[in-house]
């Protein structure tokens, strides 16, 4: 079975591939396409991911199945932000700038979210899986794997750069989300 996923983000695409290979032992294969979506600011994940993939599909450009994500970064002592807008403000101000955000800051609490929006069939609507793991802002950015936000998001001591995509993809927001398709799908994994 083959699944695309649409995104502009190696990163994501990697992480993704990583997991199926992993979890269906060779049964599901990940394609990358990055063919244009529309990505509309909103208040939710959720409304988000359903927009892209709807964009997708009406667009004809991509036949399923396919799914679109979007991910956010949760921080309770800033009231939720950067959430729905954190790929934008990271383009923006970057770790350093969440960092300096957060200078000072005592509760470091934090929240990472994944949506993924799947498209089974040109009459189906999008079907919605949600992950999210939490954990905690960096004093400062550590590790040199992954991308975005992860140099600053600590997991049980570690930032998700500080972990191989192996390690991050068992606990991470989109490794949750992305079982959940698993088990919609009706692909059986198994955790090695």
């Amino acid at each position: 079975m083959e699944i695309t996923i649409v995104t502009g983000n190696k990163g994501k695409f990697r992480e993704f591939e990583e997991l199926a290979a992993e979890l269906s032992g060779g049964l599901l294969r990940m394609k990358w396409a990055d063919v244009p979506k529309e990505e509309i600011q909103a208040e939710s994940l959720e409304e988000i991911a359903l927009h892209a993939a709807n964009s997708v599909l009406k667009s004809g450009r991509l036949d399923p199945p396919f799914f679109v994500e979007d991910s956010g970064l949760f921080i309770e002592a800033l009231s939720g932000f950067p959430g729905p807008y954190s790929a934008y403000v990271h383009k923006k101000i970057g770790n350093e700038g969440i960092l300096k955000l957060m200078d000072g800051v005592e509760n470091r609490r934090a929240t990472f979210k994944c949506v993924i929006a799947f498209v089974s069939a040109p009459s189906a609507p999008p079907r919605l899986f949600v992950g999210s793991v939490s954990g905690r802002i960096a004093k400062k950015a550590r590790g040199d794997k992954g991308f975005g936000y992860d140099p600053i998001f600590e997991f049980s001591g570690r930032t998700f750069a500080e972990l191989d995509t192996k390690e991050k993809n068992r606990v991470s927001h989109r490794g949750q989300a992305f079982r959940k398709l698993l088990r919609y799908l009706g692909v059986s994994y198994k955790e090695r």
